[in-house]
């Protein structure tokens, strides 16, 4: 089998000296914030939006462990930076008043945040992303710090058919599309050993630890 540009990009990083890595790694594409983002937070808005406080049962839906690094256009880690991820229910509804009245899964948290650590990784439980009437698959994502550029995308689903047909996925350069799409589990057995990684890469430059 052929490597992937992928591959071929890890394995380049492996050998160039971390001044020039600017120059090798695609800065992850922003995106729309798009009409749901949460009017508030919930009270329950942290990493894992399977399982909400109080609820007796998990959200419906194929458990993901989304998890990933924040890094820099030198890919320097940025630690501290803050991660947001909202996404609609198993029923392709969103916690949100303009959707159908709100009407989403109420064991199903929607939204979460979390804070990346000293190697700019973070973790995320949520669910495989699933579609809506006019839109693919997709998980909206938001990086911010103080004093750096922050980031809003959205990360799709590897070889989701539907992607093709997205007006939102094919505004994205083709070249660039690869940057903004993770293999999710495609059934509860293989939520465990299937891990969906997305690596952010903001037009930021620090200096490295």
């Amino acid at each position: 089998m052929l490597p992937t540009r992928r591959t071929l990009l890890k394995a380049a990083t492996l050998l160039i000296p971390n001044a020039t890595l600017a120059q090798a790694r695609d800065l992850t594409q922003a995106q729309a914030e798009g009409p749901f983002y949460p009017t508030q937070i919930p009270l329950d808005a942290d990493a894992d939006l399977v399982q909400v406080e109080g609820k007796s049962r998990p959200a419906t839906g194929i458990v993901s462990h989304l998890t990933g690094r924040v890094l820099d256009q030198n890919g320097c880690p940025i630690q501290n930076a803050i991660v947001e991820i909202w996404q609609c229910d198993a029923f392709g509804a969103y916690h949100h008043p303009l959707d159908r009245g709100n009407i989403a899964e109420a064991e199903f948290q929607g939204y979460g945040y979390t804070q990346s650590g000293n190697s700019g990784h973070y973790r995320f439980r949520t669910i495989r992303p699933v579609s809506y009437p006019g839109r693919t698959p997709h998980i909206h994502v938001k990086v911010s710090k103080s004093g750096m550029n922050g980031l809003t995308t959205q990360l799709y689903v590897e070889g989701e058919p539907k992607n093709q047909k997205d007006f939102l996925f094919n505004r994205i350069p083709e070249e660039k599309r690869e940057g903004v799409l993770a293999m999710f589990p495609g059934s509860e057995a293989e939520s465990e050993t299937v891990v969906p990684v997305f690596d952010i890469i903001v037009g930021q430059t620090i200096a490295c630890a």
